[in-house]
C-alpha cells in the first residue's frame, strides 16, 4: 500500500505530496455514467455495494492517484432516519418528510448502522477487498450541521432561513437535532472503519454559512464530539481524521483545536497563509480552484507548482482540489494535474 497519504496526515514521511480529488469518482468520467446507467438511479447506485466499489475503483484505475474514497453520499444518515430521501433531476435531493416542528426531532429514531446502513460497510468492505492495498481507503459523512440544513429546509436551499430560523428561534431544539445526528454519525464512522476505512473525513458544506460564534456552538461544537467519539486506533493502525468546511477558512485556528489530523481548505485561502496559522499541529488538504481544471496542461501545470510552492516543510499536506470536481471537466485534465502533482512534489 502507498502511505503517503496517511503518512502526510500524520506528518511522517511521504515521497511525493498526495494527491486525491473530492467527487473523483463521478460524472466527469465516461465509466461512472455508463455504471449510473446500469444502476438506474443514484440512490440505487449508493446502495449497491457491488456497484459502489465499481465507481470508486474507477478514478483509481485511471489514474495514479493516493487514495480512494468511498463512493457514498452525505444523506445516507437522514434517509436511514426515515425522511423520505428523493433526487429530482436537475433540482438535487429533496425530502418528502422534513422536519417541521419540534415533535419530528423527538421522533427521530438512532438508526441502527449495522442495519440501515450496512450497505454503506458492506460496501467499505467490498471496496477493500477490490483495492488489495493499492492505495488508503477514506471513508466519510456530513457534519451534523450540514445534514441538518437539508433535514429542515427539506433539500437544498438558497436562504437557508428554515434552518437557521431554528437555529436562532429554538437553539434547545437546534441542539437536540445536532447532538442526534452527531450520535449517529459516531456510529456510522465507526462502522466504516470496522469495514475496514483507513482514514475519514467530515463534510462540513455548509459550516461557512453561520457567523463564528454561531459556526463554534452548532458546527464545530458537534464535529469535535465526532472527532472525540470515533475509534482513532483499530487493528493496531492510526486513524486519521480530517474536517473539512467549505467557507470556513476564518476559523482555521479553533478547527485545528478539534483534535483533528487534518483540516481541508477551499479555494479561497492561501495554502501558505492557512500553514503559517495552524503550523505544525494539523496536516492541510487542498485547495486549486477546481475551475482550473478547464485550462490548458501547461496552465494546470503552471498552477500546481504554484500551490505547492506555497508549502513549507515535506510533509503534512495532502494535494485536493478546494471543492468537488465540476461534472464537465476533461478526465485528460485530471490526468495531468495528479502527474503533475507527483512529479513536481518529488523533485521539490
Amino acid at each position: 500500500m502507498s502511505f503517503d497519504y496517511i503518512n502526510a496526515l500524520l506528518k511522517k514521511p511521504v515521497s511525493r505530496t498526495p494527491v486525491w480529488v473530492m467527487r473523483q469518482a463521478g460524472r466527469y468520467l465516461p465509466e461512472y455514467r455508463a455504471t449510473r446507467k446500469k444502476a438506474g438511479d443514484f440512490l440505487s447506485l449508493c446502495k449497491s455495494p457491488d456497484l459502489a466499489c465499481e465507481v470508486t475503483m474507477q478514478p483509481i484505475d485511471r489514474f495514479d492517484l493516493d487514495a480512494a474514497i468511498l463512493f457514498s453520499d452525505i444523506l445516507t444518515i437522514p434517509d436511514a432516519m426515515d425522511l423520505g430521501l428523493y433526487f429530482t433531476e436537475g433540482e438535487g435531493p429533496k425530502f418528502s418528510k422534513p422536519i417541521t416542528r419540534l415533535a419530528d426531532i423527538e421522533s427521530l429514531s438512532r438508526p441502527d448502522v449495522g442495519s440501515k446502513l450496512a450497505y454503506v460497510t458492506d460496501a467499505v468492505s467490498v471496496i477493500k477487498k477490490s483495492l488489495n492495498g493499492r492505495v488508503p481507503l477514506i471513508g466519510f459523512t456530513g457534519s451534523p450541521w450540514t445534514l441538518s440544513t437539508y433535514m429542515v429546509e427539506g433539500g437544498s436551499s438558497k436562504s437557508f432561513s428554515k434552518v437557521k430560523g431554528l437555529m436562532y428561534e429554538n437553539p434547545k431544539h437546534m441542539h437536540q437535532l445536532l447532538d442526534k445526528l452527531a450520535d449517529t454519525i459516531i456510529d456510522y464512522l465507526n462502522g466504516q472503519i470496522a469495514a475496514g476505512a483507513d482514514s475519514v473525513m467530515v463534510f462540513d458544506t455548509w459550516g461557512g454559512l453561520l457567523s463564528k460564534k454561531s459556526y463554534e456552538e452548532f458546527s464545530l461544537r458537534y464535529m469535535t464530539k465526532i472527532v472525540n467519539g470515533i475509534k482513532r486506533k483499530h487493528e493496531g493502525k492510526i486513524i486519521p481524521v480530517t474536517l473539512f468546511t467549505k467557507g470556513g477558512g476564518m476559523w482555521l485556528e479553533q478547527i485545528a483545536a478539534s483534535g483533528c489530523d487534518g483540516i481541508g481548505l477551499d479555494w479561497t485561502v492561501e495554502l501558505g497563509d492557512a500553514q503559517s496559522r495552524v503550523g505544525e499541529k494539523v496536516a492541510l488538504q487542498g485547495n486549486l480552484d477546481p475551475c482550473v481544471l478547464y485550462a490548458t496542461d501547461e496552465k494546470i501545470r503552471e498552477e500546481v507548482k504554484a500551490l505547492l510552492a506555497q508549502f513549507n516543510g515535506d510533509t503534512g499536506h495532502i494535494f485536493n482540489l478546494g471543492h468537488g470536481i465540476s461534472p464537465d471537466v476533461n478526465p485528460e485534465r485530471m490526468k495531468t494535474l495528479v502527474d503533475s502533482v507527483h512529479e513536481f512534489s518529488t523533485n521539490k
